[in-house]
């Protein structure tokens, strides 16, 4: 009698910012999918209590296990001293993790505490694989891309930053598959806009970017915006407020909101972006078809979002302003400008020829961690049955 084939055990490290965390829910949620139907998947999530992973961790959709981490902090703080300590025990705690819940295999997506729980991984001998968003590797990938199985790059340029032993595979970034293909008309139904206008999609991720707030609303002011134009315009948080304040009566014909999690609908509804050049945001842009605007964000670690940026516009699909041009700069003009002598339905097209056989990000990442794991094999290592998510 054929005994039922136990589990298969992953842990997903990463988290802090959704560009972090996103990623390893598409790539989790892909594989599940995948292996439906021949094991049974246990899936654990390891994240921080500071992070996005905890503040929708109801959400989430896996069991969550909090480890206290953190990094550097860039000023002069006495916070710094203790840095080492927490890296310390952080690692400890992971090395118990690695024992209690016996993973097969350990996804890093980046973040603070990708680092412990990786290289604790590494020092139990548990195959581990790294999945780099940003064109500039974080920390922890620059420091553990030799020890992975492999590294799965976002951005073909990574690979300068990285051991020349690292086995690095280009596939770009992975995001939910559900993310394309929302009806236009419906987006456009959901959100109150008018059909025959052509929309700016506006946003800087959950937090808004001021400095792009600041310049589209300095050109709607100043009545940069022609009257076959419409804006659906994410705020953020922080400066919707003030946003929606100073627009006053030329915000009605308009869509303001201060987040919106319905993104599907969002960039079916545009026909071009002003946005910040997360590695995320890229991988969605692209996804959907959307031309854009990219405006870095300047003090990204590395650097990394100008590089991003400067990555995507060479390959036709986006033109870059830099935050330091913004002050001189119309940017509602040069929006209105590419929509209107036709380079954006150009960049549209571009990124729709150039993806149409392009087999999607996550399905590679998915389908070659699969190839690593031994799925006809019974003999797993020893874990329990107590309850790791801890949120």
């Amino acid at each position: 009698m054929n005994r039922p084939a136990k589990p298969i055990r992953l842990i997903f490290a990463g988290g802090g910012t959704g560009g972090h965390l996103y990623p390893a829910i598409a790539i989790a949620d892909r594989m599940t999918q995948l292996l439906s139907g021949r094991r049974t998947v246990e899936i654990l999530f390891v994240g921080t209590k500071k992070g996005i992973e905890y503040r929708i961790k109801d959400q989430l959709g896996y069991p969550l296990h909090l480890i206290n981490m953190q990094g550097l902090v860039r000023a002069f703080t006495l916070k710094n001293l203790l840095v080492p300590f927490v890296v310390a025990l952080a690692l400890i705690r992971s090395y118990f993790l690695m024992n209690r819940f016996a993973p097969h295999l350990v996804i890093g997506t980046g973040g603070y505490v990708s680092w412990p729980v990786l290289q604790a991984a590494t020092m139990k001998g548990i195959p581990t694989v790294i999945q780099e968003q940003n064109s500039f590797p974080g920390i922890a990938t620059r420091r553990l891309a030799g020890k992975a199985q492999a590294v799965y790059l976002g951005f073909d340029d990574a690979r300068n930053y990285l051991t020349p032993s690292a086995n690095c595979i280009l596939t770009g970034n992975p995001v939910r598959t559900t993310l394309a293909g929302a009806n236009r008309t419906e987006a456009l139904r959901a959100f109150k806009l008018d059909p025959n206008k052509k929309t700016i999609l506006v946003f800087g991720g959950s937090q808004g970017a001021h400095a792009i707030n600041s310049a589209v609303l300095a050109g709607l002011l100043a009545n940069r915006l022609p009257s076959n134009v419409q804006l659906l315009w994410l705020t953020g948080k922080r400066d919707y407020t003030e946003v929606n304040a100073r627009a006053g009566d030329m915000a009605a014909s308009h869509a303001l909101f201060p987040f919106e999690h319905r993104m599907n609908l969002a960039y079916a509804a545009a026909d071009l972006a002003i946005a910040r050049a997360g590695a995320l945001t890229l991988a969605e842009l692209e996804m959907c078809a959307v031309p854009a605007i990219l405006v870095p964000y300047p003090h990204a670690a590395g650097d990394h979002q100008r590089k991003n940026a400067r990555s995507y516009a060479a390959q036709g699909y986006a033109e870059v302003v830099e935050e330091t041009d913004l002050p001189a700069t119309d940017l509602l003009a040069c929006a209105v400008s590419i929509l209107s002598d036709g380079r954006a339905e150009r960049m549209h097209q571009d990124i729709r020829t150039r993806t149409a056989n392009k087999t999607a990000a996550v399905d590679l990442i998915a389908r070659d961690m699969i190839a690593r794991l031994n799925l006809s094999s019974e003999t797993t290592p020893r874990h329990t049955q107590e309850q790791y998510g801890n949120a």
